[in-house]
């Protein structure tokens, strides 16, 4: 391949890449009923046609998104056994990458793919693949082990693990919509409602 092929391949790989961060932070804040692809081409700075000249419609490229969303959430949960420290460091580092914008943006569209209407066939296929319960059991040996080592509040671990979930969510919702500040400078504090 000539270096004039492989510099239009880089950048045709680099507009694709630009459009999809867009278009994954606006379907997250908007859902698929909510977004036209005219906001992913204002969010992405470009004209409306160039985006159609990557993506045939908001639709293929929402599927697309949630495929990518569904894989990083799976990849990113079975990897919490593997991070180095103790549960609660575990579960620390668990809560910056829920709450890094790329990642709670994955999280959110998730969110958007599960409850929203007119969501494509594909996408939903996409998200049977998604099991919430895999996550729990994942999660329950580690924060079990972290209540033995004293690090974790008593309770049950999997109602414990749905609060947990459920403020992040929360807290993803509203940073989402432009409140005040970004929840990542408040990780210590989230992560006490687990201690």
């Amino acid at each position: 391949m000539s270096e004039t092929n492989q510099t239009t391949n880089r950048k045709n790989d680099e507009r694709r890449e630009q459009i999809k961060k867009a278009a994954l932070k606006v379907f997250a804040s908007r859902g698929i009923a909510g977004t036209k692809i005219s906001m992913i081409a204002e969010e992405a700075r470009i004209s409306q046609g160039l985006t159609y000249r990557y993506f045939q419609s908001k639709e293929e490229l929402f599927t697309l998104l949630v495929q990518e969303a569904v894989e990083e959430a799976q990849t990113a949960i079975r990897n919490v056994p593997l991070l180095p420290g103790t549960p609660l460091e575990q579960f620390k580092a668990l809560t910056w990458n829920m709450l890094d914008d790329t990642n709670k943006h994955y999280f959110l569209l998730i969110q958007q793919a599960q409850t929203a209407e007119g969501v494509p066939e594909q996408a939903k296929l996409a998200i049977s693949r998604y099991h919430p319960q895999d996550t729990m059991d994942l999660l329950v040996p580690i924060f079990e082990k972290g209540q033995q080592l004293g690090e974790f509040g008593e309770g049950d671990p999997r109602q414990m693990l749905f609060l947990y979930f459920s403020v992040v969510t929360g807290l993803m919702i509203q940073d989402t919509h432009g409140s005040m500040g970004s929840w990542q400078r408040e990780v210590d504090r989230l992560i006490k409602l687990l201690t």
